[in-house]
């Protein structure tokens, strides 16, 4: 499935991804590839991302923990995701 992260100040990262843990407000939930279409507000907390492989650009790479090979984390204070036809977006504070 298609990731897309974005902040007000840029688009902090865009791949494909094999599963993304969010901290939603009524609870931490996971979404993997076909899940049925939701919208959610997120609150402060951890995104874990796991992936085949990481793309990040200069400026946002700093933004994100490498946990191991095919697994990072981005820290966020608040945010909301969408996930509809296999792409999750994810906006972020």
């Amino acid at each position: 499935m298609l990731l897309e992260i974005v902040s007000p100040e840029a688009s902090l990262f865009k791949g494909e991804i094999t599963s993304i843990s969010v901290p939603g407000v009524d609870g931490s939930f996971q979404i993997l590839n076909n899940h049925a279409p939701i919208v959610s507000l997120l609150q402060k907390g951890t995104v874990s991302i796991a992936a085949p492989n990481f793309e990040f650009s200069k400026e946002t790479a700093g933004l994100f923990t490498k946990v191991s090979a095919e697994n990072y984390t981005l820290v966020i204070s608040a945010g909301t995701l969408e996930m509809k036809d296999n792409k999750v977006i994810v906006l972020v504070d």
